[in-house]
């Protein structure tokens, strides 16, 4: 595990200290379930995003032709 050095405002931490002690656990527990969070969440976007790419690659839909216009559409 590597350690890191954060600056916090006075008031934030103080009010992030009070959480942790309601909550039972530590600054340090809180900022790593965060970050921990943080990465898996852009992992799992990455890899949406991938899928669905990997998924319209295989895709044999055909739109066809457009047959319609704009005002058409929204009945103007």
């Amino acid at each position: 595990m590597k350690n890191i050095t954060l600056t916090v405002d006075e008031d934030v931490l103080g009010e992030v200290r009070r959480y942790a002690a309601r909550h039972n656990t530590s600054v340090n527990a809180i900022v790593r379930q965060h970050l921990a969070r943080i990465a898996r969440n852009e992992n799992r976007a990455r890899a949406a995003m991938r899928e669905l790419r990997e998924m319209s690659d295989r895709s044999n839909a055909d739109v066809g032709p457009i047959t319609w216009t704009r005002d058409e559409l929204y009945d103007r």
